[in-house]
């Protein structure tokens, strides 16, 4: 696909990040403040001179970050599998679309792109994403900062799930720590320049 994409260089980052990778949802949620912490989120990024990787949709907070980054002036680069084109590209696309074989191929190119993580409230996928991310770390496949933009609480029973397999044997404690959080994104990325949680 060809990009619309008036900066195709990007804005390269001015402080620990040049490109931050983005999980969200393909819909905009229920509650108004998901798509006003998206919008929010995406002008952080354009604030710091970040650029944008995340799953290529046009709708949902898909949409709303990468529209925002866009018109913002930096890069933006979309990576989506075919499989999903129709359901999650409405119109035209936005920025750089790398189309890809499966969702395998799309989080291994978000990956390689990012210097870090965010996730915005989401379904299924968007916590697949997150929690696979958080695993590499583990693994010690990558050791790129991972944030979790908890929205209204959005993900507060997804970290007190952590706590739980903590308390139970299952995470260790010092693994806990991989994920930071907060409730803006002023002040996640932030906690992820400084590596706290």
């Amino acid at each position: 696909m060809e990009s619309n994409q008036p900066n195709a260089m990007g804005c390269g980052g001015k402080g620990r990040f040049r490109r931050i990778c983005v999980f969200c949802g393909s819909r905009s949620g229920n509650n108004p403040s998901f798509g006003e912490a998206a919008i929010d989120l995406g002008k952080q990024l354009v604030e710091r001179k970040i650029d944008l990787v995340y799953g290529g949709g046009s709708v949902g907070l898909m949409g709303l970050i990468s529209k925002t980054v866009l018109d913002g002036g930096c890069h933006v680069l979309g990576v989506i599998p075919t499989s999903v084109l129709p359901s999650e590209v409405s119109g035209e696309s936005i920025g750089e679309v790398k189309v890809v074989a499966d969702m395998h191929e799309r989080k291994s190119e978000m990956a390689k792109h990012a210097d870090a993580f965010i996730a915005l409230p989401g379904g299924y996928g968007t916590m697949e994403e997150l929690l696979e991310i958080v695993a590499w770390y583990q693994l010690g496949i990558h050791d790129k900062p991972v944030g979790l933009l908890n929205v209204d609480g959005y993900y507060n029973s997804l970290l007190a799930l952590f706590d739980k397999g903590v308390e139970e044997g299952f995470i260790e404690g010092s693994a806990r720590h991989i994920v930071a959080s907060a409730e803006n994104a002023e002040e996640l990325i932030r906690r992820m320049e400084e590596n706290e949680t």
